[in-house]
């Protein structure tokens, strides 16, 4: 295991600024879909999927991708997949038409994986007693990446074009390619196992760790919350009594800072064997969040309040459970970090889909319910797995091949 010498500081922000920028790149047309459908000449509708298909190559890569961290040589690996970013998103800023795009953000989807693999290789680059906190940091650059791409993104396509937005990030992506190629020590492959058999030991080894099981109900759980409480959050604030434009939407999300902050300081919790007491407090903590919402659909300031709350909670939960998935083994932890970045997309998803359904149906006060549900469901989850053994801290390793 490397030692936390070899990733400095200064590595270690090059990693979180890499993994940023690499999942950006799946929100880059999600404030543009209205000027590209005037643009292409398509439909609303249609521009609606160019989101869809970058989160459909987004579930492909990270499954048939991410994997091979275990496997192969990461300092090689990650800058590949970066020039291949950055090729899928040269085609996106050339596309001729709509169907063209969809193909190309389809592509940039299945390549824009760097940063479930960037994760992984900090915790182990990163000592036992500092794993935490070097996971927390390079967690906050995604979530950094995720909030500033669609303020990025709209104030490009307006001093420029849609298209220049997605040229910028083809250049940003090969000098990070470049940089990482330079930086990042050499890495041997930690073990040899034919492709097929690497992707089946990703079921493996959640078979084998208990932990890891309960551990992602908790992430997907997680994330669904996140879901369901920014997209109807989105209703909201557009519509009465706010009615507020999507430019003054999308400078709301910046309260998400937060979330920022509180995971690159959640990950020291972890490091102080803190992180299951931690993970049920910030699960309380974000239920009497939603509690409170129910209550507060017309207070800007209640809003604002309920959102900051909400995003620290989710997010320090989210990086306490990446930093106790990535001490239960090191020969597979991007396996580990494959089966959790489906759990949270699949997550995600549903609290998407069950957002619109609520808003139709209740509005508010039926998506507040609904997340005080899930922190309730979060809860009884959290109890039982903590009665179980569960090894925090340190690495076992054991055979997955």
């Amino acid at each position: 295991m490397a030692a936390l010498s070899e990733l400095s500081r200064p590595l270690t922000f090059l990693f979180a600024l890499a993994a940023g920028a690499a999942v950006a790149n799946l929100y880059w047309a999600q404030p543009l879909l209205g000027v590209i459908a005037d643009d292409l000449d398509a439909s609303t509708a249609t521009a609606g999927w160019l989101v869809t298909a970058t989160q459909i190559g987004y579930a492909v890569g990270v499954l048939l991708l991410v994997p091979l961290g275990d496997v192969l040589d990461r300092r090689r690996l990650v800058p590949v997949l970066f020039l291949a970013s950055a090729a899928a998103l040269l085609l996106c800023a050339l596309a001729p038409s709509i169907g063209v795009l969809l193909v190309a953000l389809g592509v940039l989807g299945v390549t824009t994986v760097s940063g479930q693999i960037l994760t992984p290789l900090a915790g182990d680059l990163a000592g036992d007693a500092h794993r935490g906190r070097i996971v927390g940091v390079v967690g906050s650059g995604t979530l950094t990446g995720i909030l500033a791409a669609r303020t990025i993104s709209g104030f490009v396509a307006s001093a420029a074009t849609w298209r220049a937005t997605f040229a910028l990030a083809a250049v940003v992506a090969v000098l990070l390619a470049v940089l990482l190629r330079r930086a990042t020590p050499p890495l041997p492959p930690r073990t040899r196992i034919a492709y097929p058999r690497l992707l089946l030991s990703v079921a493996a080894v959640v078979r084998r760790e208990r932990a890891a099981r309960w551990t992602l109900v908790l992430a997907a759980t997680g994330f669904a919350a996140f879901s369901l409480f920014w997209t109807a959050l989105t209703f909201l604030l557009s519509g009465p009594p706010f009615r507020y434009p999507a430019a003054v939407i999308g400078m709301f999300g910046l309260v998400g800072l937060a979330g920022v902050l509180s995971g690159l300081r959640g990950g020291r919790l972890h490091d102080r064997g803190w992180s299951l007491p931690a993970t049920g407090a910030a699960w309380a903590l974000a239920l009497g969040a939603f509690v409170v919402a129910a209550f507060g659909g017309r207070s800007l300031v209640l809003l604002i309040s309920v959102t900051v709350v909400v995003d620290v909670a989710l997010q320090t939960q989210a990086l306490l459970n990446r930093a106790r998935l990535f001490a239960l083994t090191h020969e597979a932890r991007s396996r580990l970090n494959t089966a959790l970045a489906t759990s949270n997309f699949v997550g995600a998803a549903a609290g998407s889909a069950a957002a619109s359904t609520l808003w139709s149906v209740g509005g508010w006060s039926a998506v507040s319910i609904a997340g005080a549900g899930l922190g309730c469901l979060a809860l009884t989850v959290w109890a039982l797995g903590r009665r179980g053994p569960l090894v925090v801290g340190r690495a076992e390793p054991g055979p997955l091949s």
